[in-house]
């Protein structure tokens, strides 16, 4: 959720993708890492088959120590060495030794990061599309209708109302078309080494590589992943662009539906505590404050751009506290803008 306020969950929390990237989440994802490297250090030869296995088994059914992980992190600054410690006591002698073998902290983080967003991409295209086939419906009851065009708050000319619903839909179709790529440059795997090396691995890395992402279903990279952000600039734009794309539609709405204006009525309006004949455009302006919100939190990740040398982890840090706020965000942009669509009850005057 975007507040610590539990009255809040409803309007500024999504569920479904906070779920996706909650503790739990995290944590089988980076099990899922760490298991899919010993399979593939064992079919190169790196591990022996049995410590494999036994690695894997572990990783299955590993509940860790949360209140030890949470220490240790204030302490460490991430969370990959208590967990790989408590891994090693799990599995025991002789096989401990092979676990993360030639691995470091951002190789696990970025791959459970990876995984995590594969599901998020999935949440995101199913809603897009639903949203997209909303406007279509739309335009069929009212696209005919004629409204009034505004150019700069100012009444221009007459406009259709498919006019401005193709206005709307524009942006979010090339997002859609977009998603693929996004797809591609974010689902990737990272397995760099300390220093992006993989000076551990000699020659074997690239049988490994291939192993684990053919195994774990995400993309390899063509170069080294740990300070080239890129990728995480990029999809902060795409959730910037798209909370951008519902709140140009919520603004629209929001003046459409003002009293003397009366260009649209939706249902479901919000209440008022003073004034009880008000109906006040709740989601449209939520869908206003969220795009504005990513907005601002762009600049933040293109700061996290700047990763000092080999490794950052102040940089890193930051992506931490940005990005699951710009997912979640945009979520609820897709969430709400589908609610307020299927809230419009007219739009525009019969022609």
């Amino acid at each position: 959720m975007l507040t610590g306020l539990a009255f809040f969950n409803g309007l500024l929390g999504d569920g479904e993708i906070a779920n996706l990237l909650d503790t739990g989440a995290d944590v089988r994802a980076m099990l899922r890492f760490e298991a899919a490297l010993a399979r593939a250090q064992a079919a190169a030869g790196m591990v022996d088959e049995k410590a494999a296995a036994a690695i894997e088994s572990v990783c299955r059914r590993f509940v860790p120590d949360m209140e030890a992980l949470t220490s240790a992190t204030a302490r460490d600054g991430v969370v990959v060495p208590e967990l790989v410690r408590q891994l090693r006591h799990a599995v025991g002698e002789p096989h401990d030794r092979f676990i993360h073998l030639g691995a470091t902290s951002q190789d696990v983080i970025d791959t459970a990061a990876a995984l995590r967003l594969a599901s998020v991409l999935d949440v995101f295209d199913s809603r897009l599309t639903s949203v997209l086939s909303q406007l279509d419906v739309l335009e069929l009851r009212f696209g005919g209708n004629r409204l009034l065009a505004r150019t700069r708050m100012q009444a221009a000319v007459s406009i259709t109302v498919g006019d401005r619903l193709r206005a709307w839909k524009s942006p979010l179709q090339h997002l859609a078309v977009e998603l693929p790529h996004q797809r591609e440059r974010l689902l990737i795997l990272t397995l760099a080494g300390a220093a992006g090396t993989s000076e551990k691995f000699g020659d074997k890395i690239f049988p490994v590589r291939q192993s684990m992402a053919r195994d774990l279903g995400l993309f390899l990279p063509d170069y080294v992943p740990h300070t080239d952000r890129g990728r995480v600039a990029d999809f902060a734009g795409f959730l910037s662009r798209l909370s951008g794309a519902f709140g140009k539609i919520g603004q629209d709405l929001a003046l459409m539906v003002q009293n003397g204006i009366d260009a649209a009525e939706i249902s479901g309006g919000g209440g008022s505590s003073a004034m009880p004949h008000k109906q006040n455009p709740v989601m449209a302006e939520i869908l206003v404050a969220l795009a504005r919100y990513n907005a601002t939190l762009l600049a933040g990740v293109h700061q996290a751009l700047v990763h000092e040398q080999e490794r950052s982890g102040s940089a890193w840090t930051l992506e931490w506290l940005l990005m699951p706020q710009m997912i979640e965000a945009s979520g609820l942009s897709l969430r709400h803008g589908s609610a307020l669509l299927s809230s419009v009850e007219r739009f525009g005057d019969p022609a």
